[in-house]
């Protein structure tokens, strides 16, 4: 019995180590890492106590059940996310497409007044012409 007793915290310290140690860094809460690893190697069962209580970060627990694998509401949140992320490409690709138009509208403009612009010097060419051989 006593034995029992004595190996307990040294049993709730490892797991409580091997808990911190192969945790990941977003799973750490108020502490480095390395503190939480001292605490625990020098108070075991108060640095245990802690580290399960306020140390350790929980993922949060969605309020919906969870979805077996033929169940029907599983397949819908997959469709609904997928439709999510297809609907964002199409909105992505409709802004790039509005965007290549309105180049394009601004190329098409720049080379109409550029157009113009050569037919007026033309005019402009050709009436100096018809002056200077009228002089």
């Amino acid at each position: 019995m006593y034995l029992l007793l004595s190996a307990l915290p040294l049993l709730v310290m490892i797991l409580t180590l091997a808990d911190v140690i192969t945790g990941g860094e977003e799973r750490v809460r108020h502490l480095n890492r390395t503190f939480w690893i001292i605490i625990v190697i020098l108070l075991p069962v108060v640095g245990s106590i802690l580290w399960w209580t306020i140390g350790r970060e929980y993922p949060q627990r969605s309020r919906e059940m969870p979805a077996s694998f033929g169940d029907p509401r599983r397949t819908e949140r997959v469709e609904r996310e997928l439709a999510t992320r297809s609907a964002a490409s199409t909105e992505a690709q409709l802004a790039r497409l509005d965007a290549e138009i309105a180049e394009a509208e601004a190329a098409a403009r720049i080379r109409r007044l550029e157009a113009e612009l050569a037919e007026r010097r033309r005019g402009a060419h050709d009436a100096g012409e018809g002056a200077a051989a009228r002089e």
